[in-house]
């Protein structure tokens, strides 16, 4: 075997290696005009431009490549003869400049009449092409070809011995924009699968290790204790050792890469098993008085949220929070539960004021607002022996009170320095319902006392804006008040229906939706507006529930149920409707012609109704056999006073604002027309004597005022319209 070296071998390596860095020199100029073709992709989306001839400035010692184009009249066969060898330029010919260039790939012209992408290696001399021309066109600068017109240009390979410009120092020019194309749709990039996503898996899995470590901890703590294994003492220093190392692990491993979610994970374990230790401790085993215990506690959990502050991570306060209330049921039912819950409340309540950590407010407030809601629907069942059932009861008032005095500062805090930030007053929200629902645990005297109490706070907080000093200092966003103010409205509607009687409610109701209309009116408020007339509506329906139709025309109904408190309760209603017609023209309800005349209407058929049983009732109240008679005479002769009303006042405004007086001469008409069906169809079977003729005779005599204002009113506006 000869084992020298073949010189040809040498040579071939060395051919295939310069063909190679040939093919890479090609390649290396392909990605860069794709490189500028995708960069003026993305710009023509956002501006289009033309782009200017790109003319290479003569520079000295620098070769020109020489460009070769097609010849229309030799693209059908090969011109025969041989074929001149087109030669580089050394440079521009003066007055002339280098002829514009399209930003593709080189092209060489092959023997076979098509273009490759590669060029020629070196010392390589190109043959002779079909459909090629080399022969400048007269005025051409010598040695240059010139293309037809229309003719893309091709740059051509150099001549063999001329030096090779690199791709990276060629001048090329960039492609032509071409006018955006409107309307043509971009494919969106496909979202990964969420448990292929960065982290999912990861929290998903710490999540779990977090709920399972601390069932483990429940076990150890309960489960032992009731199957007798190991002694108290064991299974709380050993829950207490077993925090205190996840703690430690957990922000040994929170400092080092990647080890955020494992250190939040296991701190969080930590901390919320070592206040189910202290819950254990304080309950179980009645080694720490209540109040020691809760102190520790607290400091337990502000400690795990002052280090989620550190951290800044709101995940480790939620687990924290949410480990310890939702497995604080397991270690003990008793009303100190309740006590434990409100120091999580309290203990996440300085985060608000730092942090924007809306889901720290759900896990802090909704805990202790079900434990609490549990509580005092079992105190007003009566579960529990008579000894303990009234201290059951004040102290699920006291637990209510807390929760809603710490969901107002806390919503307080997070508005003070947020003012959009709406999970705050949601939560307050949630806050208000243990003491909406404290009222059921007394009676009625008591529920009372604590539905005004707690009426007079919350609307006094929605009040604190309208004061400009006092909402200059506290700075309770708007939000905020809107909350509390509903609220409010319906403890105050706790304490209506708590201090009244069947016969009462519709005064109350009614005197409560005056003030709110009124203040609504006032400020230009139409939250209060609308609390009014939810007021307004719910006092109409009591109304109408004690004095229905049937019992508005029914003798002995009538006697039964309607009284003076009646009478009274349809003033209030005609007051309120009133209130309600000037607070909706402050409101500017009242602009358009079509609302004017929709609310007008409603409010018409309920004013007539209201007096109707105002005077029906005054006449039952009298004491009198003839009293209802009376009544419904009356309120015939009211009924058509008020169409009377209506057509003057159609009639007087008919040159002035001709859509409103159609509206009134309608709606006066309409009146007429009831007021004589009642007259003919009800008075007349009903009243007797002197009432019916009285009623009559009145009803009669409006009807001709009327009749004769009517016609006067359109003769005198016939008698000032021109005729043709």
């Amino acid at each position: 075997m000869n084992l020298a070296i073949d010189p040809r071998l040498i040579a071939r390596l060395s051919t295939e290696f310069t063909s190679l860095s040939e093919h890479m020199n090609v390649l290396g100029r392909d990605l860069q005009t794709l490189h500028g073709q995708v960069i003026a992709e993305n710009a023509r989306t956002t501006t289009t431009y033309t782009a200017a001839p790109v003319i290479a400035p003569p520079v000295t010692g620098a070769v020109v490549p020489a460009i070769a184009w097609p010849d229309p009249a030799a693209t059908a066969a090969p011109v025969p003869g041989p074929a001149a060898d087109p030669t580089p330029t050394a440079g521009p010919v003066a007055g002339q400049g280098v002829p514009q260039q399209t930003p593709t790939t080189a092209a060489r012209p092959t023997g076979t009449g098509e273009s490759s992408s590669v060029p020629p290696m070196a010392g390589a001399r190109p043959g002779p092409v079909a459909g090629w021309s080399s022969v400048p066109p007269p005025g051409s600068a010598a040695g240059q070809a010139v293309p037809p017109a229309g003719t893309p240009a091709v740059p051509h390979a150099p001549a063999a011995g001329a030096p090779r410009p690199g791709w990276m120092t060629a001048a090329y020019q960039p492609m032509p924009q071409m006018p955006p194309q409107r309307g043509r749709a971009y494919a969106r990039p496909v979202r990964a699968p969420w448990w292929q996503r960065e982290g999912v898996i990861s929290r998903v899995l710490a999540v779990a290790g977090v709920a399972v470590t601390l069932i483990g901890v429940v076990m150890l703590l309960v489960l032992a204790a009731q199957a007798g294994f190991f002694g108290p003492v064991p299974r709380v220093v050993a829950g207490a050792a077993f925090s205190g190392a996840l703690v430690a692990v957990g922000t040994r491993v929170y400092g080092k890469a990647g080890g955020r979610v494992g250190g939040i994970a296991l701190a969080a374990t930590g901390i919320a098993g070592g206040y189910l230790d202290v819950i254990a401790m304080t309950t179980m085993y009645g080694w720490l008085n209540p109040v020691v215990g809760y102190v520790v506690a607290l400091g337990i959990a502000a400690g795990g949220v002052a280090l989620a502050v550190q951290w800044r991570a709101q995940g480790l306060a939620v687990l924290v929070l949410l480990g310890a209330a939702l497995l604080a049921p397991i270690v003990t039912t008793e009303l100190a539960l309740l006590g434990f819950l409100i120091v999580l409340q309290i203990a996440a309540l300085p985060v608000q004021s730092v942090r924007d950590w809306p889901w720290l407010h759900v896990v802090r407030t909704v805990p202790a607002v079900l434990a609490t809601l549990v509580a005092i629907t079992a105190s007003a069942l009566g579960m529990g022996s008579d000894a303990t059932a009234a201290s059951h009861r004040f102290q699920s008032l006291a637990a209510a009170i807390v929760i809603a005095v710490v969901g107002l500062v806390g919503a307080v805090l997070a508005g003070r320095q947020r003012p959009g930030d709406v999970a705050g007053s949601l939560s307050f929200a949630a806050a208000t319902l243990p003491m909406l629902a404290a009222p059921i645990m007394f009676d009625r005297p008591g529920g009372v006392v604590v539905s005004a109490s707690f009426a007079t706070v919350l609307l006094l907080v929605a009040a604190l804006p309208w004061i400009p000093k006092l909402s200059a200092a506290l700075r309770i966003p708007g939000h905020l008040a809107v909350v509390s103010g509903l609220a409010g409205a319906f403890a105050l509607l706790e304490a209506c229906i708590g201090v009244s009687r069947v016969q009462t409610l519709p005064l109350a109701l009614c005197v409560v939706a005056m003030g709110f209309l009124a203040v609504a009116g006032q400020q230009r408020s139409r939250i209060a507006a609308g609390v009014g007339a939810g007021y307004g509506v719910l006092g109409a329906l009591a109304f109408f529930y004690q004095a229905d139709p049937n019992t508005l025309a029914d003798p002995a109904a009538a006697a039964a149920h309607l009284s003076i408190s009646t009478a009274l309760s349809a003033l209030l209603v005609l007051a309120a409707l009133v209130v309600a017609g000037w607070t909706a023209r402050r409101l500017g309800l009242l602009d358009r012609e079509s609302d004017a005349t929709t609310l007008s209407v409603f409010a018409g058929i309920a004013g007539l109704y209201a007096v109707t049983a105002l005077t029906v009732s005054l006449g039952v109240a009298t004491g009198n056999p003839d009293g209802f008679r009376a009544g419904h005479g009356i309120a015939t002769v009211v009924w058509m006073a008020a169409a009377t009303a209506a057509l003057l006042y159609g009639l007087r405004s008919l040159a002035r604002t001709p859509q409103r007086a159609k509206v009134a001469l309608a709606a006066g008409l309409l009146v007429t027309a009831a007021a004589l069906a009642k007259l003919f169809l009800f008075d007349l079977a009903t009243l007797d004597g002197l009432v019916r003729a009285a009623a009559f005779l009145v009803v009669g005599v409006l009807l001709l005022v009327a009749g004769t204002r009517y016609a006067r009113a359109y003769a005198d506006l016939e008698a000032r319209t021109p005729t043709a």
